[in-house]
């Protein structure tokens, strides 16, 4: 006799002769190897591609948590053992019971995608999961909206001036910060991992960032030699006025990096921290840093800048990026009125 594993803790095995009983557990563990759980083969896929520097520690821990949300009893099936119909069925249930949004949705087919094809490649499974994938139909009636106003996702036109001339009145190193964010459009990580040496005039030359990930079950902030996408590399140029601002941050730096405080970089959570107290103390909607990107990206549209100029400075790869999800409307009411009485023939 012998023990071997069930799950949940261990079953017996009897057997008349040694033969007997050694052909169970070599049966038991060539199964385990050639036909692992979803869970195994995620864990495997997920762990291989972190090995090989293909994702970040940030990203495979967002990995892992987006996994442990989904896939729940689905992850305790054998791979070998699912059809094509299972993993369509298991989408839709998901997307359904989980009312996720289109962003959401993407994510989780993004693990789906990475399992099956890992999965084929161990010669698991035979289809194509992203024939499978592709021949889902999906509404887009299915996908949860977040529908937010605009005063939610960009600084309006009449609290933009209020913002500015507070952190203008009130110098210090994390206002300064926050003044260079709304005169570049920088992504709050990219600023948070500038250095002195990146600063040439009033041009900010990008390639790296701050990433965050858990590690013993403490946040950790530390800078990665490349920013999050491959346009990221750029010069970001600011209005020549507010050079000003980067040369007293490179003066009040005592090391490496442009923005400093008591000689220790100063990270992203401490420049969200800020503007939250900034929102409060001058009345407007409380907006993350990203709100400021998305207000910088509305700004040069309505300036009629070049679609070119404007992907340059955002960091993007095509115009549509930032029209589809950056672009916002900034005026308010009275402004809105005042714009519509003033076309002729209207």
């Amino acid at each position: 006799y012998t023990y071997l594993p069930d799950g949940e803790g261990r079953k017996l095995k009897k057997r008349t002769t040694q033969k007997t009983i050694e052909n169970i557990v070599i049966s038991y563990w060539k199964e385990q190897i050639e036909n692992p759980t979803v869970d195994e083969v995620f864990e495997s896929w997920i762990s291989k591609k972190y090995e090989r520097e293909e994702i970040s520690k940030a990203t495979c821990d967002r990995y892992r948590r987006q996994y442990a949300e989904g896939f729940g009893q689905f992850g305790k099936e054998r791979i070998r053992g699912i059809t094509e119909y299972n993993i369509e069925d298991f989408m839709i249930s998901t997307l359904h019971d989980k009312n996720m949004t289109a962003k959401g949705f993407s994510n989780f087919r993004t693990l789906i995608f990475g399992i099956f094809k890992y999965a084929k490649k161990m010669k698991y499974i035979s289809f194509s999961i992203t024939e499978v994938v592709n021949d889902i139909e999906i509404s887009r009636k299915s996908f949860r909206r977040n529908i937010r106003s605009d005063d939610e996702l960009v600084f309006m036109d009449d609290e933009l001036p209020r913002v500015m001339n507070y952190l203008m009145e009130n110098e210090d190193i994390l206002n300064i910060g926050l003044l260079i964010l709304f005169k570049s459009g920088l992504r709050i990580g990219e600023l948070a991992a500038l250095k002195c040496e990146d600063i040439s005039g009033n041009i900010i030359h990008v390639h790296r960032t701050e990433i965050c990930y858990e590690d013993n079950g403490e946040r950790v902030f530390e800078v990665r030699d490349f920013p999050k996408t491959e346009a990221g590399i750029r010069d970001v140029i600011i209005p020549e006025k507010y050079v000003k601002y980067l040369t007293k941050a490179s003066h009040t730096s005592s090391g490496e990096f442009l923005f400093e405080n008591d000689g220790k970089r100063v990270m992203t959570y401490q420049f969200r921290n800020r503007l939250r107290t900034v929102c409060k103390k001058v009345g407007v909607v409380n907006k993350s840093p990203h709100k400021i990107r998305k207000t910088y990206a509305s700004l040069l549209i309505d300036s009629g800048i070049s679609e070119s100029v404007i992907i340059s400075q955002m960091g993007h790869t095509d115009i549509h990026t930032t029209k589809s999800f950056y672009y916002r409307n900034r005026n308010g009411d009275e402004a809105k009125k005042e714009i519509i009485n003033s076309v002729e023939n209207l």
